[in-house]
């Protein structure tokens, strides 16, 4: 079989190229040698330019694929330029899949480092919503809540003042606040959504506390408590208990009695880790299983079944 290739000049239509330019032939074994090392951009273009022939589009898309994420950007130009639906169709699934591929390694990566920075953690799963999300953006958007904390804070401050001056910023100034009413939206899971409107669940607000905490060295930390995640301050002084903070609303201090009972309300058998930090692991992991549960109530199977490879990166 002959594989026809139709170059792409300049910024001509899809239907000026066909017409002005002759197609180049290609046998099956030059296709495959034009895949088997870097391409020129005339190239990549002549081989997407393919997909709309059905005969060989499925062989076409493996090729692509193999391409991995650095082709996106001639995808995402070719989907510009044609008027074809099916068309558009296709490169918009070749482009998903390829983001999806990525985001795979990229987390994979991550767990194996230690998985740590939770701010990246919470970034790559934004990433699944919206590939183009700037992680920069983000650090920049808690550096700034953690500047206007740290000029508001002593030294000689008490824990249970330093969390309230912590409080005012982020509930009272920037108005971070619970999204009651679309709670089970996927957005809730998306930091950079939560960023961007100040309406969150519990888990993405006490995400954002969490690490401007830490950087201004405050030992606050996660817990994963049932249907509710909540932060603990644990101070460093001699005699000094834990406490709680809730989030969700708008910063309230709990006690360890406060969660003793909360837990007894909901008649399980108290369990440590309700207690106790978490791991920024489990944090990430308790995100993705709130994002696969809003696409499973949104009645997107197809997406809860992504989120749930994703998760399996990190059990």
């Amino acid at each position: 079989m002959t594989f026809y290739i139709t170059p792409v000049a300049g910024h001509r239509s899809p239907y000026e190229t066909q017409k002005a330019l002759p197609r180049v032939k290609f046998g099956p074994a030059t296709l495959a040698a034009a895949v088997s090392h870097p391409m020129t951009n005339k190239e990549i273009k002549a081989l997407i330019s393919l997909l709309d022939d059905p005969e060989i589009a499925p062989q076409i898309q493996d090729k692509i694929q193999n391409l991995g994420e650095s082709i996106i950007p001639f995808l995402e130009e070719s989907w510009e330029e044609t008027l074809d639906s099916q068309q558009q169709h296709r490169l918009e699934d070749l482009i998903h899949h390829l983001q999806f591929e990525g985001l795979q390694q990229r987390l994979k990566v991550w767990r194996e480092a230690g998985a740590t920075d939770l701010l990246e953690g919470m970034w790559l799963l934004n990433t699944y919503q919206y590939p183009d999300a700037d992680y920069q953006a983000l650090n920049r958007a808690i550096e700034q809540l953690r500047f206007e904390a740290w000029t508001a804070l002593r030294p000689e401050m008490h824990p249970a003042d330093q969390v309230q001056t912590l409080n005012y910023v982020m509930f009272r100034t920037h108005k971070f606040a619970a999204n009651t009413q679309h709670f089970h939206s996927p957005a809730n899971s998306m930091l950079q959504r939560v960023i961007e409107t100040k309406r969150g669940n519990p888990l993405t607000l006490c995400v954002i506390y969490l690490l401007v905490a830490q950087r201004l060295q405050l030992p606050v930390f996660g817990v994963n408590l049932p249907n509710l995640f909540v932060l603990t301050f644990r101070p460093e002084l001699p005699g000094a208990e834990p406490f709680y903070i809730n989030c969700y609303n708008r910063g309230l201090v709990l006690s360890r009695t406060d969660i003793e009972h909360y837990v007894a309300q909901l008649n399980i058998t108290p369990n440590p880790i309700f207690f106790e930090p978490c791991s920024h692991l489990d944090i990430v992991r308790r995100a993705m299983r709130n994002l696969q549960m809003s696409f499973e109530r949104l009645q997107e199977p197809v997406k809860a079944a992504e989120v749930a490879v994703l998760l399996s990166i990190l059990e």
